[in-house]
C-alpha cells in the first residue's frame, strides 16, 4: 500500500492533472468538432499513464545490469507507455478499439502522440531533478541531525567527565582539613568526621547527575560551611539567603560548592582574622543569580591562587548552558571576594 501512495502521491498526480489540462486545452484549439472535455479526458489519461509508468520503473526491477541505469529505465518507459496511453485514451472516449478508419480521431491519435513523445521525457527529467535535489536535501537534514545528535553525545561525556574530575578534587581538599584537625590533636576531629561522613552520604550520590536543584545545593553548601566552622570557629561566619523560587531551580551539582570552597581555601584561610562568607540566591527577569561574597584577603593578597575549580566550573558551565551562563569574579573594598553565578531560571522537572 505504501508503494502506492508513493506512486500516485497527490503533489504528482496534481501535477499531471494540470498539464494534461493545458495540453488538452491546446489540443482544442486546433479541432473544431471535437469537444474540450473530450480532448482533457484524452490528454489526463495519457498523462496518468506515463505517471504510472515513471512511478513503477522508479522502484521495479529491484536489481539493474549494471549497464543500465534507472533514470535512462524511466524514459524510456515513459516514451514507450505514451502511443499505449493514448490508444487506452481513445478506446475510453469512442468506445472502439479500432478507430483509425476516422480520419479525424486518427489525426488525433497522432497529435496526442508527438506532443507526449515530445514532452513526456522532459517533464520525466524535470521531476528526476526536483526528486534529487529533494533527496539531497532530506540527506543534509539527516546528516544534520545526526552530528547534532553526536554533539550531543559528546557535550554529555565531557560533562560527566567534568564531573567526575569535581568529586575527588573536593573530597581530597575536605580530608585535608580533616588531617590536619587529627594531626594536631584536637578534640573536634571525631565531630568533624561525623559531620563529613554525614555530608557524604548526601552528597556523593548527586555528584553523577548533571543537574540538581538550587536548594538542594544549598544544603550541601550549608554542611560544607558548618564543617569548616566547626574547623576554624573563631575566623570564619557565614549566612546563606535564597528566594524561596530560586531554590527550586536546576543548578548543577557542586557549582555553588566550588565557588564557597573557593572563598574559604582562598580567602578565609590565608586571612589571619579570618572573614565572613555571604551566600545568596535571586530570580531576576527569568535568570538566576547565585552569589558567594567573602571577606578575606581578596584577589590582590590572594594572589593568583584561585584554584583549579574555577577554571572547571567555567567549562561545566558551557557545556551545561552551551553560554547562556556566566561566572564572574570582583573584588571587594577594602578586602575579599565576590563570585557571581548567572544562568537560566529552569525549574526542575519530577
Amino acid at each position: 500500500m505504501q508503494p502506492l501512495v508513493r506512486l500516485f502521491s497527490w503533489r504528482r498526480v496534481r501535477f499531471t492533472l494540470l498539464a494534461a489540462l493545458v495540453f488538452g486545452l491546446m489540443l482544442k484549439v486546433g479541432s473544431a468538432t471535437t469537444p474540450a472535455w473530450i480532448w482533457v479526458i484524452r490528454t489526463m489519461v495519457v498523462g496518468l499513464a506515463t505517471l504510472a509508468a515513471f512511478g513503477t520503473l522508479e522502484r521495479w526491477p529491484v536489481q539493474l545490469p549494471r549497464w543500465l541505469a534507472r533514470w535512462v529505465l524511466q524514459l524510456l518507459g515513459v516514451v514507450l507507455v505514451v502511443p499505449l496511453g493514448t490508444w487506452l485514451a481513445y478506446l475510453l472516449t469512442t468506445g472502439e478499439i479500432a478507430f483509425w478508419h476516422v480520419n479525424a480521431r486518427t489525426i488525433g491519435f497522432a497529435q496526442i502522440t508527438f506532443i507526449g513523445i515530445l514532452f513526456a521525457p522532459w517533464i520525466a527529467l524535470g521531476a528526476m531533478v526536483r526528486q534529487r535535489e529533494a533527496l539531497a536535501r532530506e540527506q543534509a537534514l539527516g546528516f544534520q541531525l545526526e552530528r547534532s545528535e553526536l554533539q550531543r553525545q559528546a557535550l554529555d561525556s565531557r560533562l560527566k567527565l567534568m564531573q567526575a574530575q569535581v568529586q575527588p578534587h573536593f573530597l581530597f581538599n575536605t580530608l585535608a582539613n580533616v588531617r590536619a584537625l587529627v594531626r594536631a590533636g584536637s578534640a573536634q576531629a571525631p565531630a568533624v568526621l561525623d559531620a563529613l561522613i554525614a555530608y557524604l552520604r548526601a552528597a556523593v550520590p548527586r555528584l553523577d547527575q548533571p543537574f540538581t536543584t538550587l536548594g538542594q545545593e544549598l544544603e550541601l553548601v550549608q554542611a560544607y560551611l558548618e564543617l569548616m566552622h566547626m574547623r576554624m570557629p573563631d575566623r570564619l561566619q557565614f549566612t546563606i539567603l535564597a528566594d524561596d523560587a530560586a531554590r527550586a531551580l536546576r543548578c548543577p551539582p557542586m557549582a555553588l560548592l566550588t565557588l564557597v570552597e573557593n572563598a574559604v581555601r582562598h580567602g578565609i584561610d590565608p586571612s589571619e582574622i579570618g572573614g565572613r562568607i555571604e551566600v545568596s540566591a535571586r530570580v531576576r527577569e527569568g535568570r538566576c543569580m547565585a552569589r558567594v561574597e567573602d571577606t578575606g584577603v581578596g584577589l590582590g593578597a590572594g594572589g593568583s591562587g584561585l584554584g583549579t575549580g574555577l577554571a572547571t566550573l567555567r567549562e561545566r558551565l558551557q557545556l551545561a548552558y552551551g553560554g547562556d551562563a556566566q561566572l564572574r569574579i570582583a573584588g571587594v573594598v577594602p578586602h575579599g571576594t565576590c563570585a557571581e553565578l548567572d544562568f537560566p531560571a529552569q525549574r526542575s522537572t519530577p
